[in-house]
């Protein structure tokens, strides 16, 4: 915008410039011939009464000093009888007009005569002829026309450099504007946009800062509600605790406590994630939390008869994904493989490598697939279900800088693959050797080589 600014007022003064300049020029131009003409002629009719009264002798020596102190038009006298004294000129038909009686001007291509007729002599009129050349006509004007080009020029910089702190004043605070929302739109709730400018960007500036702050004000507002809502649940659960301490099965109490204390830290967590700032540089060791969760399901998988494989890359692998997202990640694609496909249904989990960082992790099974609706459209099910589950996936996996995919398993099931960014600031650059878990059960699959799963290929289907 600045570059813009600048050459819109550089265009409009070369415009004004040249449209004052040229006519100026020009009329310097035609000054400068006016003048020398003009003198010229006044010279001749100086001479007229010197032609007509002196005698040839001294007539002469007095030509011949005006011609020397004339230098470039030089001064010709034609007498009656045919003489001529002064600077040698050819007689032409314009010295013979006026030797009809004529004075007058001519214009030639190389410059112009002044003629001038001296009356009252014995034998005829005598011509007086002044000839004024191109460049005594043009003395000056070539200076004159520089002096007007380096004023123009000096006028076209003094704009320039008036343009450019105009364009400054200007772009600074749309600049700043700009600043201000792209650190929002990386949400950044705390950047704000310098009031400055004029009235119009002022505006601007006020209406983001003033949205930021209702934007802030608003999310704020959603996480004391949730977690205050979630702060609820204690009182039920604290009766539900009371019950369970209550009962005389020894093993059924240690069991439903042990339920209702899980629940409680999922509760406390829940409120505590619901007024964490979002973003905030999270990150985790993804092989450490995926080994954790899958050896938490594991007894399920072995009581439904389910074989269940496994496949970790050798850690770390980190991702910029807090251990509780990824782990309330992992569980949701999990549960939905033991919620929706029979008993006896193998299902995979698979840990890799992303080749630019970050990480792939896949859950794919051997059941039915996924129906032909986007599972990861907010409140879809078609299970009976929520319909939140993969749309909260899909949030933790963007949140980290990479997506979700639903698609087909080699067997002919769902398969989700999810993609984890990698965190901002690695500690370190090592490298580290992929690896594999052994194998718990099932199908190990097809793998690329920069480390790809197979399943991000594949049609998207209903969420579980």
């Amino acid at each position: 915008m600045r570059f813009r600014v600048i050459l819109l007022v550089v265009a409009t003064s070369s415009l004004v410039l040249v449209s004052f300049l040229v006519p100026l020029a020009l009329v310097l131009r035609s000054f400068a011939a006016n003048e020398a003409v003009s003198k010229a002629t006044t010279q001749a009719q100086q001479l007229t009464p010197l032609v007509a009264t002196l005698p040839t002798d001294t007539l002469k020596l007095t030509v011949d000093q005006l011609n020397a102190e004339n230098g470039g038009s030089p001064i010709t006298v034609f007498l009656p009888d045919g003489q001529w004294l002064g600077q040698q000129a050819p007689r032409t038909a314009t010295v013979d007009k006026a030797a009809a009686g004529h004075s007058f001007t001519t214009v030639g291509p190389a410059g112009t005569e002044v003629l001038a007729a001296v009356q009252g002599m014995p034998r005829g009129p005598a011509v007086i002829r002044i000839f004024v050349p191109n460049s005594v006509l043009h003395q000056g004007v070539a200076r004159a026309w520089l002096l007007l080009v380096g004023l123009g020029l000096g006028l076209l910089a003094v704009s320039v450099v008036v343009a450019d702190q105009l364009a400054r004043s200007l772009v600074r605070p749309i600049v700043n504007l700009a600043q201000a929302s792209d650190l929002l739109a990386t949400g950044d709730l705390t950047a704000r946009a310098t009031v400055a400018g004029p009235p119009e960007v002022r505006r601007a500036g006020g209406g983001l800062n003033r949205l930021a702050a209702r934007i802030g004000d608003l999310l704020a507002h959603e996480r004391e509600t949730v977690a205050d809502l979630s702060h609820r649940l204690r009182t039920p659960l604290t009766a539900l605790r009371i019950d369970a301490e209550s009962l005389r099965n020894f093993e059924e109490m240690t069991q439903l406590t042990a339920d209702v204390d899980a629940v409680e830290r999922t509760v406390n967590e829940i409120i505590r994630a619901a007024r964490r700032p979002t973003g905030a540089g999270s990150r985790c060791d993804a092989s450490m939390v995926i080994n954790e969760r899958a050896a938490f399901w594991q007894p399920l998988a072995e009581d439904q008869e389910r074989p269940m494989m496994v496949e970790v890359a050798a850690g770390p692998v980190l991702v910029s994904v807090s251990s509780e997202d990824l782990a309330a990640c992992t569980d949701i694609l999990l549960e939905n493989v033991f919620s929706h496909t029979a008993e006896g249904a193998a299902f995979t989990v698979r840990l890799s490598r992303r080749a630019g960082g970050g990480a792939w992790l896949v859950v794919a099974d051997d059941g039915p697939g996924f129906p032909d609706a986007d599972p990861t459209e907010r409140g879809r099910s078609s299970g009976g279900s929520t319909g939140l589950g993969l749309d909260i996936a899909r949030r933790i996996a963007e949140a980290s800088g990479g997506s979700v995919t639903i698609g087909r398993s080699t067997s002919g099931g769902g398969a989700v693959t999810v993609g984890l960014g990698p965190p901002a600031r690695p500690p370190d650059g090592r490298r580290h050797r992929r690896g594999r878990r052994p194998q718990i059960g099932g199908d190990q699959g097809e793998w690329a080589e920069d480390g790809t799963p197979w399943s991000l290929l594949g049609s998207s289907r209903a969420n579980r």
